[in-house]
C-alpha cells in the first residue's frame, strides 16, 4: 500500500482543507488523514472512508467510529484553532503543564487507546473491544507469530500493533514526558503477560523477525 500517494489523494479530495473546522492549507503540513470507520472496526482504505482533518481536530477526534459521526458533525469555528495555531508554543506550554498534572494524579491525558472509552474525564475498559486487546497480547506472546503477520490478521499497522504491545496504559499506568504514575483506570492486562510480551518484542526486534 503507497500511503503518501493515498494521503495525498484524499487531500486533494477534499481541497487541503479539515472537513471539522474548515483550516485550509494547500501545503497539507498541518493536515492529517483520518479513517471514519477504523480499520479495526471493519473499516476499508476507500476513498469515502477517508477524510481530512488538522493535527489539532486529528488529536482529538475519538476512536469509535459512532463517537467520531457525532464528533465530525459537531462543526468548529476555524478561527478560534488559528488563533490557537498563531499561539502554538506559549499554548503548548499551559497544554504540556496541565498533562503533566494529570498524569501525576492518574488521569487520562490523550485520547483514549484501544479498548478503553473516556467517560466523565477517565478512561474505562470498553466492553466491545478490551477482550480484543486481551486477545492480541495472549496471542502474540504464546504463539509463533511476528509483528508483521499478527497486525496484518488484526487489520492494523506494524507499527500501530507495536504501539499496542508496548503500551503501559494496558497495565494501568499513566505514562508522560518519560515518567509513570499509577492510573485511576482498571488494567485489561496483567503485569506479568505485559513484561512478557515486551521480551518477545525486544528478542524479535534483536533479530529482526518483526519485519517478516
Amino acid at each position: 500500500m503507497n500511503w503518501p500517494r493515498i494521503r495525498e489523494i484524499i487531500l486533494k479530495k477534499d481541497n487541503y482543507t479539515c472537513q471539522k473546522c474548515s483550516f485550509h492549507e494547500e501545503k497539507g503540513k498541518e493536515l492529517e488523514i483520518h479513517h471514519i470507520i477504523p480499520k479495526i472496526y471493519g473499516g476499508k482504505d476507500q476513498l469515502e472512508n477517508i477524510i481530512t482533518l488538522c493535527s489539532i481536530c486529528h488529536h482529538f477526534a475519538p476512536d469509535h467510529n459512532e463517537e467520531f459521526k457525532k464528533y465530525i458533525n459537531e462543526k468548529i469555528n476555524g478561527k478560534i484553532l488559528n488563533s490557537f495555531r498563531e499561539s502554538k508554543k506559549s499554548i503548548s506550554q499551559k497544554t504540556t503543564f496541565g498533562m503533566e498534572r494529570k498524569s501525576k494524579e492518574g488521569g487520562a491525558i490523550t485520547k483514549a487507546p484501544l479498548g478503553y472509552k473516556i467517560i466523565n474525564k477517565l478512561l474505562v475498559p470498553d466492553p466491545e473491544k478490551e477482550q480484543q486487546i486481551s486477545q492480541l497480547f495472549t496471542e502474540f506472546c504464546t504463539e509463533n507469530t511476528s509483528l508483521n503477520r499478527l497486525a496484518k490478521k488484526y487489520g492494523l499497522t506494524t507499527n500501530g500493533l507495536k504501539k499496542i504491545l508496548i503500551n503501559k496504559t494496558y497495565i494501568g499506568i499513566i505514562t508522560f514526558a518519560g515518567k509513570t504514575n499509577k492510573g485511576l483506570h482498571q488494567p485489561i492486562i496483567s503485569e506479568e503477560l505485559f513484561q512478557q510480551v515486551q521480551e518477545k518484542i525486544n528478542s524479535l526486534s534483536k533479530n529482526k523477525i518483526y519485519l517478516e
